[in-house]
Parts: structure tokens; sequence; C-alpha cells
């Protein structure tokens, strides 16, 4: 029993300690009281940005911070310490009125595409600025309160997260953080491409066969336009549009579109890009005569091509007969020739029927720059069914202007 009293009376006495301990810590801090700042250019008022900068410095609990109810006494006796009072003289007159350590206050200020805020502690008793600190932020308002505890840390020395510190800080750059700029980066494109597969076949074959009847390495031409709509100091993401020209130095006009999705890099500018192609076909319905049963082997043969030369060779069906029936001329039998010998399957014919040809374009290269002016070289494929285009392209693009593409509204 003695020994159960012994340790109730010891909790008590440690209890009692700790109370007083805390007490005379609490009363060891020193007072501070939050003005209302001066706010331009934010949703938020002066009333918040005090509630902001008061709840900062209760969880640093540094300071004995008087609440909000406390101010209002005060204001109640003079309302111009509500929102006038941001000078040093009259933020020591509050301060005494007030009967605390410390009073702050600052400004709150929207500035172009940045947030800049400014605090300031006021040494009441010694009637002196004890310290004071301003920092620039990338606009993003929401983050309001976190820019505020960096303020704070950073007035009393306390470490500040890295990664909060670099997402809101103002990059005084021309494509960072919030401020992205929209650069316009146009100019001309000059290149040669090699026709492959079902492509350079209708490039060789002759003209009077449907084909272009020219070598399949041709010339390029265009334009191309540029617009930025994200970027970073190490990445960037482009919308292109190329409009082009092939085959003018062997007299063929070859106009394609090609609107694209560009990636590029890093300060050496390696970038890359896909999208669709566009441009106009012609075609026909038709068959390789791969055994040269009706002329030359290997000879295309469409199905005009066949009326004419059934009109030519089997008015009489002297020839062939099993092609000529009740008056008519008809296609081949697969079965009895090659299976390719029907007129199932479209191809590329210069006499043929207009329509949209598509294709989907790959691009690699890399930008090198000279000052102001970009120079791009670019590898690229041109892909669409059974053949393709393979190339390399040179340009130069001039950085002529620069503008914002934050569509927040300004106040």
């Amino acid at each position: 029993m003695t020994k159960i009293f012994k340790s109730v009376k010891l909790a008590l006495i440690v209890c009692i300690h700790l109370g007083f301990t805390t007490i005379s810590f609490a009363q060891n801090k020193s007072s501070i009281a939050v003005a209302n700042p001066n706010v331009v250019g934010l949703k938020s008022g002066p009333t918040i940005a005090a509630k902001l900068v008061r709840l900062e410095l209760i969880k640093q609990e540094t300071y004995m911070v008087y609440d909000e109810f406390d101010m209002e006494d005060i204001y109640k006796v003079d309302s111009s310490y509500r929102y006038n009072c941001l000078s040093k003289s009259c933020l020591i007159r509050m301060g005494k009125e007030l009967d605390v350590d410390y009073i702050i206050s600052g400004s709150f200020d929207q500035l172009g595409n940045k947030i800049v805020i400014s605090l300031k502690i006021i040494d009441v008793r010694n009637e002196t600025i004890f310290r004071s600190k301003v920092r620039e932020f990338d606009d993003q308002e929401d983050e309001l309160q976190r820019m505020t505890e960096i303020v704070l840390k950073d007035l009393h020395d306390i470490e500040i997260p890295k990664t909060l510190d670099d997402r809101l800080k103002f990059n005084n750059e021309v494509i960072t953080s919030n401020n992205v700029g929209r650069i316009k980066n146009n100019g001309p494109r000059v290149g040669c491409g090699v026709m492959l597969g079902d492509l350079s076949e209708f490039a060789t074959r002759p003209e009077d066969q449907g084909g272009l009847d020219i070598f399949p390495v041709v010339s390029m031409i265009g334009f191309q336009l540029e617009a930025q709509y994200v970027g970073t100091e190490n990445f960037s993401a482009l919308v292109e549009g190329i409009v082009n020209v092939s085959g003018l130095e062997q007299g063929k006009f070859i106009p394609t579109l090609s609107l694209m999705n560009g990636f590029r890099f890093g300060q050496s500018g390696w970038e890359f890009a896909f999208g669709p192609g566009l441009g106009i076909k012609y075609e026909s319905k038709g068959f390789f005569d791969s055994e040269g049963l009706f002329g030359d082997a290997g000879n295309y043969v469409s199905e005009n091509d066949w009326a004419e030369y059934g009109e030519r060779n089997f008015q009489n069906a002297t020839e062939h007969p099993e092609y000529y029936s009740t008056g008519y001329f008809v296609a081949p039998s697969p079965s009895e020739f090659n299976e390719d010998y029907n007129f199932d399957k479209k191809h590329a014919d210069t006499r043929g029927k207009a329509g949209i040809s598509t294709s989907f374009v790959f691009a690699f290269g890399r930008t090198f720059k000279a000052g102001a002016m970009n120079i791009p070289v670019n590898v690229f494929y041109s892909s669409k069914k059974g053949g393709g285009l393979l190339g390399v392209n040179v340009g130069f693009n001039v950085m002529r202007s620069k503008k914002s593409i934050n569509k927040r509204r300004r106040r």
C-alpha cells in the first residue's frame, strides 16, 4: 500500500512539474500580431492573406500568435489599422496598442506572370525592422499558402523542402514552369527521298502504263510551320505542319501535307516527330502481266487497257476465245493463269481516278543553333501500304516572336 502511495505521489509531482514547465515555456515565447498586408492583383484579399500568415506562424511554434479576434478589438478602436497600416511607424503604434513584442505585415502582389510576396517583422520595443524577406513565385495563386510558408521559413532560416521550392519559384526564362511561351519557328525545308516498294515501281513504270517514268530518287522543297504548346528548359512539345512538293527536277509535281506531333529534348536539340501525311493519288483496277500473256512481261494492265486490248485483238475471237462471250470481252480467270490476273486490286495509275493518299510519317533528327537561327536536320520515313519514302531534309528556322500562352485573365 505504501509503494502504491509513493508511485501516485511521484506521478503527481512529475505532472505538476511538466505543467509548470509548459506554462513557463509558453510565457517565454515572444508575442506577435499579424497586420493585414497589402494585396494587389490577386483574388485573395488582405484578410485572407493575413490568415495565411497567421496560420503558418502558428505551425512554426516560434511565437505566441495573436488570433484574428484579438485583432478585431483594435480595429474597432481605430478602423485605419484594418487596411491602411502598412508603414513602419504605423505598425509600431499598432504593436504598442496591442502590447506585443513583434508585428508582421507586408504585401502580396501579382506582377505580370509572377507573384511577389514581401514580409517584414517589426520589433515593437526597439522600434526597428527585425527581419524582412522578398520572394518571387510562379503565377499559381492556388498555392498561395505554400508560398507564404516558404517566405516565413526563409525569414526564420528554417530549411525549405527543395521540391516545394523548385515547383513554385519563378524562373526568369522564356519557357519554364507556368510561363510556357509559344515560339513561332517557321522556315523552308529542302531534301531528297528514295521511293521504296510499290512506290518505286510506280515511279519507274512507263507513262503509257500509268507510271511516272522517273528515277525513284526525288528532290523535295517545302515549308514548315511550327508551334510549341508545352515547354520546359529540357523538353518541348511541338505541333508541326509541313507542306512539301517533290519531283520538280524530273518534271513532276507531287504535293504532300504532313501534320506531326514533335518532341525536342535538352539544349542539344535532339527531336523526333510522327503524324499523318496526306497527298493526292490516282488509281485504277488492274493486274501486272507477269507472264507476258498479253504483251511484254511485267506490263501493267488496267481495266481500260484490257478493254482496248480486246477491241484491238479479239474482235473476231480468233485468239483466246475463252475471253470473248456474246459480244463482250471478259476479264481473265485467275484459275486459268496466275491468281493475280484479275481486277480485284487497285494500283497507282496516273490515268486513274483521283483520291486522297494517306501515309504515316516518322522523323528523327537534331536542331543546330546559330544565334537566333535554328538549322534542323532530319531523317524521315513516310510509310504507306506496299511501300514508302525514305529521305533526309535540312532547313532553317528564325525565332521571330514569342508570346505567353498562359490564358489566365489579368486584372
